[in-house]
């Protein structure tokens, strides 16, 4: 309550309205399972396309596990989420490695025949085969930055654009004209605060005690000039899906810091980035013991690795004398290739992988199902290829759909869709329903015929990612009260098997959804129940629209807690709450020709006892009549005569 000490005119603001409560998003996916690259235990981020995907988990190319090549399930159940009108998504990638080893799966350098070891290795940044790159280091010599300044009486030699711990190429323009031209030699740059001047130190030489001096021992009008080295990276994957991954300019001194950052190379693909953006897609990791080197030494150790051919340099061209112990010695070549192979995609994941592990008890990175515990916003979960070859993984693949399964139920407002298994028969997927029972959870069957673009070749592949692609489009299009069937299914040329109506009367009752293709109407999903054996909890839509009025009013009305528990709170809450029921009656989303016989809104002494309010709990209560799809549209047709009133 504001105070007023002085008299005088006071202006307030206050507010006549009640609070509003905003509907949340329902279309936001994730889906979990193997991909080809990709972080492990990095919180995930939004995808809003294939070429998002794409650009982090890799491409479509097939999963090469120990017991046989899989069809990248994940990739087409990605590619089908957004052509049926998916537009978010969450990706959390599992893998398996083969061994316990900590490094088993990635790509490491293969250092020349007979070439010395870097002091600092190359690797790629996640597990897979789509680690296996060439990764090119491209030398770099800038503009000359040794500059001749006149200043009163004197003149002053000054270094343009350079930073403490830069290498730095120097060379006299005056040397000798017979072969080499331009014999020069490579020096880190170091600032004396003390003496206010610039210190060069050759390679093997002590930092602290550096003998040459710009002031002193450099001179512009004798023909010196300096030179900023800095390198180019540019990871080029061997995998499809990829594009070449470039970052230019790098300074090359482990200790280089500009504005109290490291950006060197090695701060640039550390193991642990400075940013997570950085950390989800820069493919390669640079680490090593790298305390005591320097940015001269690290050429050094490029040229032990990788030799080159010696061959004379154009007079007018720097270019980059890299035998720093034989400065007689010039390049004509500037770029350093280095493979990375060995990178493998493990093993096919199994439950305990899908799980995941982390969180509150340990300090340990989330992996798994677990990552998606922290993202709010996902209302559809999904596992592609999880159920691929059931017949014989079913024990396995049972136990990941009960993860799913309970995952949703687990976090309240999310949907599971489970894939039936692949080339099953009615008997068996009618087998593999009977075993679950969740309002939290769908089952769709069979799996969806499309043509791979990898192979031009006809496949089958999950209808998970379909389904949340088709959940989304009908939200959008629609509302999510709207059941999400009777919809085209846009990538399907086909099915695995085609149902006949009395197969689907089957099925239907048991709450397995079905794929149907009708002449003349294109192929259909073609069902929308849940797996469950409550029969108020019958339709998905009616589930998926509770789940948004529960978290919609959950998040709107936040404002509420610790407000003072009284009949003024009370009304409000009303007033909030019944605003935005009356919206979704005139929207079309509740039963009833009137608002009172649509829904009601209590919170009074009627929903809570003394004892609730002293131990400071608010009771609202919320009634609805919520729309249920006309699943079954029957017309009765009789004879009539004429003279025949109604």
């Amino acid at each position: 309550m504001p105070e007023y000490l002085a008299p005088g005119v006071y202006v307030e603001e206050t507010s006549f309205r009640s609070k509003s409560i905003e509907g949340v998003s329902t279309t936001i996916t994730g889906f979990i399972g193997p991909t080809c690259f990709g972080p492990l235990d990095i919180e995930p981020d939004i995808v809003t396309s294939l070429v998002e995907f794409e650009r982090t988990y890799g491409g479509r190319n097939k999963l090469s596990f120990p017991n046989g090549e899989i069809d990248n399930f994940m990739w087409h159940a990605v590619r089908a989420f957004f052509e049926e009108g998916g537009k978010r998504l969450y990706i959390s990638r599992i893998y398996e490695p083969e061994k316990p080893d900590e490094l088993d799966g990635y790509a490491t350098e293969k250092l020349p025949s007979g070439s010395p070891p870097l002091s600092f290795h190359i690797r790629s940044r996640f597990p897979g085969r789509a680690g296996d790159a060439r990764v090119t280091f491209t030398l770099k010599v800038g503009q000359n930055v040794l500059v001749q300044e006149v200043a009163g009486t004197g003149s002053l030699k000054r270094l343009n654009s350079v930073v403490d711990r830069d290498v730095v190429w120097i060379r006299d323009v005056q040397s000798p004209l017979s072969p080499p031209v331009g014999t020069g030699g490579y020096h880190l740059a170091l600032w004396d605060p003390d003496q206010r001047t610039w210190k060069f130190a050759a390679a093997g030489e002590n930092l602290s005690t550096a003998k040459l001096e710009l002031q002193r021992d450099l001179d512009t009008t004798l023909g010196h000039e300096i030179r900023i080295v800095t390198v180019t990276v540019a990871v080029e994957p061997l995998a499809v899906g990829f594009e070449p991954f470039v970052v230019a300019d790098l300074p090359l001194d482990p200790n280089h810091q500009r504005s109290g950052s490291p950006d060197s190379m090695f701060a640039y693909f550390a193991e642990h980035p400075a940013s997570l953006a950085r950390a989800r897609t820069t493919p390669i990791v640079i680490y090593g013991a790298l305390t005591n080197t320097t940015g001269v030494d690290v050429l050094q150790d490029f040229v032990n690795a990788y030799p080159i051919t010696n061959q004379p340099l154009d007079p007018h061209d720097p270019g980059l004398q890299v035998n720093i112990e034989n400065p007689t010695s010039n390049i004509q070549k500037r770029s350093i290739p280095v493979q990375l192979i060995g990178g493998k995609d493990g093993k096919r994941p199994t439950s305990g992988f899908y799980e995941g592990k982390g969180g509150s008890e340990s300090d340990s990175p989330k992996t798994g199902l677990k990552q998606f515990e922290d993202l709010e916003d996902i209302s559809i979960v999904a596992a592609p290829g999880s159920t691929f070859g059931y017949q014989s993984n079913q024990q396995d693949a049972q136990a990941i759909i009960g993860l799913i399964i309970s995952h949703a139920q687990r976090m309240r407002y999310r949907i599971a869709v489970i894939d039936s298994g692949d080339n099953q028969a009615i008997s068996e997927v009618r087998a593999m329903r009977a075993r679950l029972d969740s309002s939290y959870a769908a089952l769709y069957y069979p799996w969806i015929k499309i043509v791979d673009p990898l192979t031009q070749r006809e496949i089958h592949v999950p209808p998970s990612g379909f389904v949340a692609g088709i959940y989304a489009r009908n939200d959008v299009n629609r509302a999510v009260y709207k059941a999400p069937a009777n919809e085209v299914v846009n990538l399907a040329i086909g099915f695995e098997k085609f149902l006949n109506k009395s197969q689907q009367e089957v099925l239907n009752p048991e709450g397995i959804n079905c794929f149907r293709f009708f002449e003349g109407r294109g192929m259909r999903l073609w069902g929308a129940r849940t797996i469950s054996s409550d029969p108020e909890w019958k339709y998905v839509n009616l589930r998926r629209y509770f789940a948004y009025l529960e978290r919609s009013i959950d998040r709107g009305t936040q404002w509420a807690v610790f407000e003072p528990n009284g009949e003024l709170l009370w009304a409000n809450i009303r007033r909030t709450i019944g605003d935005f029921m009356l919206n979704e009656w005139q929207s079309g989303a509740l039963l009833g020709e009137k608002p009172e016989k649509a829904f009601f809104v209590k919170c009074d002494r009627s929903t809570m006892s003394q004892n609730d309010i002293d131990n400071g709990r608010l009771v609202c209560l919320i009634g609805l009549a919520p729309l249920r799809p006309a699943e079954f549209v029957i017309f009765r047709i009789g004879q009539w005569t004429a003279d025949r009133k109604i």
